[in-house]
């Protein structure tokens, strides 16, 4: 890992990198004053870039459970300030780092709102306003986690994800914490909580420009980072929306590239038992014969998402639904599982592997409970005929919507429709056995669903009112909730039409974390009311 960084970066001079380090080393110690640091860097190391820093701290430095605690970016970077070059090249607008970039730029505009109104009375009203878009801010987290670190990690610079990652999740926290206590009108608690915000982001965008952006662009190839960009969008940006961008290759597909080496043999193989590279042609599973489409098609739908990780504790594959819960991108593909958590929950994850893989146990499960919101989590050891460890299958699912079940269903019933009425409605039935109550597609056909009734007219806007009402009288509000919070992106998928059915304006409000009268104010505005 020491030495494989390096193969990515510019020449690396490693009798100079040591230089640094000793200096840098002695400097923190308290050995040499600023002016004697300073005066040996320039006599014995000259001219700094970001990346040699990265390197000094991937290959030099000792990890330490309190690496986050103790390390001072503002210290290092002033001691280096006029000897290294934190610039980066002139980049278009829709490069990854420009959208990384954009979002620190308005971030710091927003604290610089926080520091004002610190030192007024508190009217919660404003504040309430300003963290409308505070709490967007940690989109930017989850896409550095999910595409950023990745391909850093497989060069071998794997010290954004083992130390960065944690001061990602402390802003994230406080970002948090001062919403809930902001709600709770816990005016001294709040108003703390606001210097910490000040202080750990700053430090933490500092450290992004200083040397994570800039060691990002020598280490990372133009191409991979146009790879990066359907995954960005994917995963979402805190303040702004990205559109694909219309480039040549998407408008002729390009032509098919000749397999080579192990793809080749696997592709003439298949071909020996009948079996081309086309997507038509079905393949053996246990239980039956598919195409790769309908394959990919079944896990694109399945209720739950799936992960495997292979015996390796690599990441194998995650299943691309469009109820995800947490975000996922291509980039995860071959990453080490271990550094797809934070430090902090590295040790769970450490235990319920290695007790799989021994055999000790078969399975773990998790589940999240809050207010509107049920998440269960189970990972299972993968095992062959033979009983040897193959790998982790983690099955994750909002079952919220199946925790509220009552009673018995035998009907056939939409979404949204009232069973009671759908059961007085519904024709004798005719016949005997299993089912013969339950109408058949023509008869469920016939029937008038409650949905395609007039919606009850939305006067005013309450804690009470049904999210499917406003959505009735609104056509539009379900494409602009978004603005309000990433979270309501949920309603377009398949779960959240189910959702949306049962939800009030209290429901919305616990699911999101936004505070009631909040979004209250907020729909108000997206109608016109």
């Amino acid at each position: 890992m020491e030495n494989k960084m390096q193969h990515y970066l510019p020449e690396i001079e490693q009798e100079k990198m040591k230089r640094l380090h000793d200096i840098e080393d002695r400097y923190h110690a308290g050995d040499l004053t600023l002016e004697e640091a300073r005066r040996e860097l320039a006599e014995k190391v000259g001219k700094v870039n970001p990346y040699h820093i990265a390197y000094v701290e991937q290959t030099m430095t000792e990890e330490s459970d309190d690496e986050c605690i103790r390390e001072d970016i503002h210290q290092t970077l002033h001691l280096l300030d006029g000897l290294m070059d934190t610039s980066l090249p002139n980049l278009p607008e829709t490069h990854p780092i420009m959208h990384y970039l954009r979002e620190n730029e308005e971030m710091r505009r927003l604290l610089l709102a926080v520091e004002d109104l610190m030192q007024y009375p508190m009217i919660k009203n404003q504040w309430l306003e300003l963290y409308d878009r505070i709490k967007l801010y940690p989109i930017h987290y989850k896409r550095k986690q999910n595409q950023l670190y990745p391909v850093l990690e497989k060069k071998g610079f794997t010290r954004p994800t083992t130390t960065m990652w944690t001061f990602d999740d402390l802003v994230r926290d406080i970002i948090r914490d001062s919403e809930r206590l902001l709600g709770e009108m816990r005016e001294e608690e709040f108003i703390a909580k606001q210097q910490e915000l000040l202080d750990y982001c700053r430090d933490l965008m500092h450290k992004e420009e200083a040397i994570l952006y800039p060691t990002s662009m020598a280490m990372i190839s133009p191409k991979e980072f146009e790879e990066m960009k359907e995954g960005d969008r994917e995963i979402g940006f805190a303040f702004f929306d990205v559109a694909p961008e219309e480039t040549a290759h998407t408008a002729e597909k390009a032509p098919e590239a000749v397999p080579a080496g192990f793809a080749a043999d696997l592709q003439a193989l298949l071909g020996k038992y009948g079996y081309t590279s086309g997507g038509s042609d079905k393949l053996d599973v246990t239980t039956g014969r598919l195409t790769l489409e309908q394959i990919n098609l079944i896990y694109k739908h399945l209720p739950i998402d799936i992960s495997f990780v292979d015996e390796n504790e690599l990441v194998c594959f995650y299943s691309d639904t469009d109820h995800r819960i947490f975000p996922r991108s291509k980039n995860v593909i071959g990453r080490e599982v271990m550094n797809c958590h934070p430090k902090k929950s590295a040790h769970v994850v450490r235990e319920v592997i290695d007790k799989l893989r021994s055999g000790e146990q078969d399975r773990a499960e998790f589940w999240i409970n809050k207010p509107g919101l049920f998440i269960y989590i189970v990972y299972v050891a993968v095992r062959d005929k033979d009983g040897k460890f193959r790998g982790v299958l983690e099955m994750m699912q909002d079952c919220t919507h199946i925790r509220a079940l009552e009673g018995s269903q035998t009907l056939l019933t939409w979404a949204g429709e009232n069973v009671s009425d759908k059961a007085s409605a519904a024709p004798e039935a005719k016949g005997s056995g299993p089912g013969s109550s339950t109408p058949t597609a023509p008869e469920a056909e016939a029937e008038s669903p409650s949905d395609s009734s007039p919606a009850p007219s939305v006067t005013a806007i309450t804690p009470e009112t049904r999210l499917k009402d406003l959505l009735k009288q609104y056509p539009d509000l379900k494409k602009r909730l978004p603005e309000i919070a990433p979270e309501f992106k949920m309603l377009s998928s398949p779960l959240g039409k189910i959702i949306a059915a049962k939800a009030d304006v209290r429901m919305m409000s616990e699911r999101s974390g936004v505070e009631l009268n909040s979004l209250i104010g907020q729909l108000k505005r997206l109608i016109g009311g």
